[in-house]
């Protein structure tokens, strides 16, 4: 247990004093580095409180909690670089967040099979799907920093739509236009289960329907109730034009985690 809270402790250490090499004086740039800085430390604590619940061992918690640290760690650089978060426009950030951490080496003290999982884990946490390589434990690693992720963009994303008439913060949006219009491929991947493809995003709508789709991406069971109790469907489709596709939409996600819900309960009474 002591290993545990010494290598935790020496890499948030590292995290903390490599993020503060990005604070500047310019407000739009320390917004976003702040933004992403806090978004790393919730997440370490969903990835926790979701391998507990998982009953993980202490040093798969571990390990999770170090993957959920440095899994956006390319983000401050690409900020900096190009002024944006999407990397349609700039580069992967988990590519990024590789080349950051192969070229510090501050991975060295970890077991080169516990390199391999962290590395694995955060180049597979912004793909669509996670593919198949036969590693039970770079799949449970690579699924559990997924969930959390998603959990915490969710609670990001929800207050700023509930908040962002105060404030803007157009890096949030990844600059696309706020109108009226949404792009009926996000519609029609909703509808049939699917997690749509980022790189069709058209408009700030877009981008909610990409989020809610997530859904149809969640890799355990405390994750879905998670969802539940924290509403996060209804606060998206909320900040969601009230059309007929929309309403077709909230009718079908909210089914589909209720009988998700449903049946882990009869299988499991969890």
């Amino acid at each position: 247990m002591m290993e545990y809270n010494v290598d935790t402790d020496f890499f948030h250490s590292w995290f903390r004093n490599y993020v503060e090499s990005f604070y500047t004086e310019d407000p739009k740039i320390q917004q976003n580095i702040r933004l992403k800085e806090e978004h790393t430390l919730r997440v370490c604590k969903e990835i926790l409180r979701l391998g507990k619940a998982l009953k993980l061992n202490g040093n798969a918690l571990r390990l999770a909690e170090i993957i959920a640290l440095f899994h956006d760690i390319g983000r401050f650089e690409q900020f900096t670089t190009y002024g944006t978060f999407d990397d349609r426009m700039s580069e992967n950030h988990a590519t990024l967040g590789l080349k950051v951490l192969k070229a510090t080496n501050v991975l060295s003290r970890l077991t080169k099979m516990e390199q391999t999982i962290v590395y694995n884990a955060i180049e597979y946490h912004n793909v669509r799907r996670v593919p198949d390589n036969g590693d039970e434990l770079i799949e449970l690693h690579s699924k559990l920093i997924r969930d959390a992720d998603k959990l915490d963009i969710w609670y990001v994303v929800t207050n700023y739509y509930t908040e962002r008439h105060r404030q803007r913060n157009p890096a949030l949006e990844l600059e696309l236009p706020d109108t009226s219009d949404y792009s009926l491929c996000f519609v029609d991947d909703l509808l049939n289960d699917r997690v749509s493809n980022s790189y069709d995003l058209k408009s700030f709508n877009d981008m909610k329907l990409l989020q809610l789709g997530w859904i149809f991406d969640i890799n355990f069971t405390p994750t879905f109730f998670y969802i539940q109790e924290r509403r996060i469907i209804e606060k998206i489709i909320t900040a969601l034009p009230d059309t007929e596709d929309i309403r077709k939409i909230q009718n079908h996600v909210t089914d589909y985690l209720e009988k998700r819900i449903s049946n882990i309960r009869k299988a499991t009474r969890f």
